[in-house]
């Protein structure tokens, strides 16, 4: 998918998450706060067909929690992301050997979008929510061109170079849980992705034509509620 469509679907799916999230707002009650929101992530790419290690990641972004009926709020919101993962490559092999392979840096950078089901244990305080959550990404970015012509791990010509387009849309599961201050507080989540990430790599003309990924990531992030 192209840039321009892809920010169209994000425009699109912001709306709609808006309008559904403020028409349950005002049945269940009148608390709505705005948030800005900013965290450290542990992200990974679940694959047979990559030796991936996990990298530190950040995001930041807005978020907006509404009573919606009884103990449940709703949450909405976006976060800009910068995703780093590590991947095993090396050197082609040499009449004799194979260099020992290192582990290559590589970034994600997107735009993530949410919707949330809260349940409050203790209004205002402490919280667990679920629900689903798309992201909107650019291609998988080698983070030091000097490395493009090194060979991935586990296979015999595929460069590290060649495994950057990566699919640009992608749905995931969101589970955490929220706690502190009624304006501050902390939440931790997990995410599990829904679709294959890898799937943009099966029409490269590479060795695999059956890439299979699924993203990983596990999110501490603090939240400032106005």
């Amino acid at each position: 998918m192209s840039h321009k469509k892809s920010i169209f679907v994000t425009i699109v799916l912001l709306i709609s998450v808006t309008a559904f999230a403020q028409r349950g707002g005002s049945r269940g009650g009148d608390y709505n706060r705005l948030g800005l929101q900013a965290g450290y992530s542990i992200f990974d790419i679940s694959t047979n067909d990559l030796q991936t290690e996990s990298q530190g990641s950040f995001q930041g972004g807005f978020t907006t929690r509404g009573s919606y009926r009884n103990n449940f709020d709703l949450i909405y919101g976006i976060n800009f992301i910068s995703n780093n993962i590590g991947i095993k490559a090396g050197l082609p092999c040499g009449i004799l050997d194979c260099p020992e392979t290192q582990t290559l840096t590589y970034n994600i950078i997107g735009a993530q979008i949410n919707l949330l089901a809260s349940y409050n244990i203790i209004k205002h305080n402490l919280s667990v929510e679920l629900g689903p959550m798309l992201m909107i990404n650019g291609k998988m970015k080698l983070d030091d061109d000097r490395f493009k012509d090194y060979i991935v791990e586990g296979y015999a010509l595929t460069t590290a170079e060649e495994i950057q387009n990566i699919n640009t849309i992608n749905a995931a599961i969101l589970a955490g849980i929220t706690g502190g201050h009624e304006n501050v507080r902390l939440n931790i989540n997990y995410q599990y992705g829904l679709t294959n990430i890898l799937g943009g790599l099966n029409d490269q003309n590479l060795e695999n034509t059956d890439f299979k990924g699924y993203t990983s990531t596990i999110t501490v992030a603090g939240i400032i509620y106005f």
